[in-house]
């Protein structure tokens, strides 16, 4: 007969390594003080070695005779969130859906299980951080529901497994992954061994029984998802919902995506009914604009697929302070300093004595390099105090020497700033090569920085 053994275990917070001691720095990730103590079950034979449970071995299926076909994904019917996943919900997988508390994390998967309730598929709700009551007061703001919905309100792992297998649903919400808990774990919820293992008895239910899971997980100030890193690398799908709660619009980013693209991004706006797609991000994020406003110019970056025209924000003014302030917002610090270096050095500006302050007005947050001659070009337009045209878009790439270089997809780029009414663009003159002519806008190519400045 099995002896159950009690012991405590030390576990990283970050990555998810085990030891049996407290260290300092973890050796697997090599972070600091990331480690917590956990007591632990261990089932023991007569012997003193752990009980095995031995189960028969599956064929191997042979990779030619798999057959695909376009059904196997659930469209969910919110085209926003089709996209970022693939083109739907891929029966059998494991989707991770993080964010800041009141995002709508929630709200968003509630009207997943609308849709999916539309079409008469079977849907499981579980939550462990709300009532029945509570969920039905979110549920009447949204809408309508069918009856293949069904509401669970359960912390236990044990009953949700029994549950998922004698319900069989197609669909299977859980809120959230840090509520969870195993009775065989002698920690308490959230806790590292706690999320691991729970997320390992929903893998196996997903992929045993083919259900595709939707967990919610709850993030640290860091912004990434808490509880060990090895949740990440388990499930097949990493969602981040990104935004300022406060504001209306919301993004849904994909981090990590085993059936589709990284780079596609949705966006939503938040209104009383709900979550409601933004057909249109380009005209969503230029509404607004000031016209004929210095420091101000309209960039376009590539999220996925879909080109994006963003405004661009800058104010350069002399400094009352010893050292110069610098900030950005929607954009990487660093990055800024490096462009501001480049048009000290290449162009002669003296602005090493003046605040710079940079915007990416929407609140968005946009990494591709493309934009930097959008942001050289607010930064010297703010400096020299003229305005540029607000019918000119900019895109490319700043090198180090002051050159432009080339970005992808620039004819992409180009229709869509036409499509916006924009009738002059100033792109990386390698770019002029793949753009074919198009009527109604003006397409100019500079090879450095210096000539991009004396357009304005």
């Amino acid at each position: 007969m099995a002896k159950v053994k009690k012991c405590s275990v030390f576990f990283c917070q970050e990555c998810g390594f085990e030891s049996s001691k407290w260290m300092g720095q973890c050796p697997g990730c090599k972070a600091w003080n990331s480690f917590v103590e956990e007591s632990v079950t261990t089932a023991l034979t007569a012997s003193g070695a752990k009980a095995v449970t031995r189960k028969e071995a599956k064929e191997p299926a042979v990779l030619s005779q798999v057959s695909l076909s376009k059904e196997d994904r659930v469209m969910t019917r919110i085209g926003e969130l089709d996209r970022v996943l693939g083109g739907g919900i891929v029966p059998g997988s494991l989707t991770l859906v993080g964010g800041d508390p009141g995002i709508g994390k929630s709200t968003l998967l509630l009207q997943v299980c609308q849709q999916l309730a539309e079409q008469n598929r079977k849907v499981l709700y579980i939550s462990g951080e709300e009532s029945l009551k509570q969920i039905k007061i979110r549920a009447m703001r949204i809408g309508d529901f069918k009856d293949s919905l069904l509401l669970l309100c359960e912390t236990n792992l044990g009953i949700i497994e029994e549950t998922i297998k004698k319900v069989a649903p197609q669909v299977v919400i859980i809120d959230s992954i840090q509520t969870m808990y195993n009775e065989n774990i002698g920690a308490a919820p959230g806790s590292v061994s706690q999320v691991r293992e729970s997320t390992g008895v929903f893998l196996q239910l997903a992929k045993g029984l083919g259900v595709s899971i939707f967990i919610v997980g709850h993030v640290t100030k860091e912004g990434t998802v808490a509880g060990p890193r090895v949740l990440e690398h388990m499930v097949d799908t990493v969602l981040y919902f990104e935004g300022d709660r406060h504001a209306s619009y919301r993004i849904l980013r994909g981090v990590k995506n085993r059936f589709g693209s990284t780079n596609e991004i949705g966006v939503f706006e938040m209104r009383r009914e709900g979550l409601v797609e933004v057909q249109n991000p380009s005209e969503f994020m230029l509404s607004g604009k000031p016209q004929g406003a210095s420091g101000s110019v309209v960039a376009c970056s590539m999220e996925g697929t879909r080109p994006m025209l963003v405004e661009i924000q800058a104010l350069v003014c002399q400094s009352n302070f010893g050292i110069p302030r610098r900030q950005a917002a929607g954009w990487d610090f660093n990055r800024l300093n490096l462009l501001m270096a480049v048009l000290e050095k290449r162009v002669g500006l003296q602005i090493s004595g003046c605040d710079a302050y940079v915007n990416i007005a929407g609140g968005m947050r946009l990494q591709e390099p493309a934009l930097d001659l959008g942001i050289m070009m607010a930064i010297v337009s703010s400096y020299k105090n003229r305005a540029i045209d607000d019918k000119t878009i900019v895109f490319g790439e700043i090198g180090l020497s002051g050159e432009v270089r080339a970005v992808s997809m620039a004819a992409n780029r180009i229709q869509e700033a036409k499509k916006l009414g924009f009738e002059h663009c100033i792109v990386p003159k390698s770019c002029l090569d793949g753009v074919d002519s198009l009527e109604g806008i003006k397409v100019t190519g500079v090879s450095n920085v210096r000539e991009a400045i004396d357009l304005i």
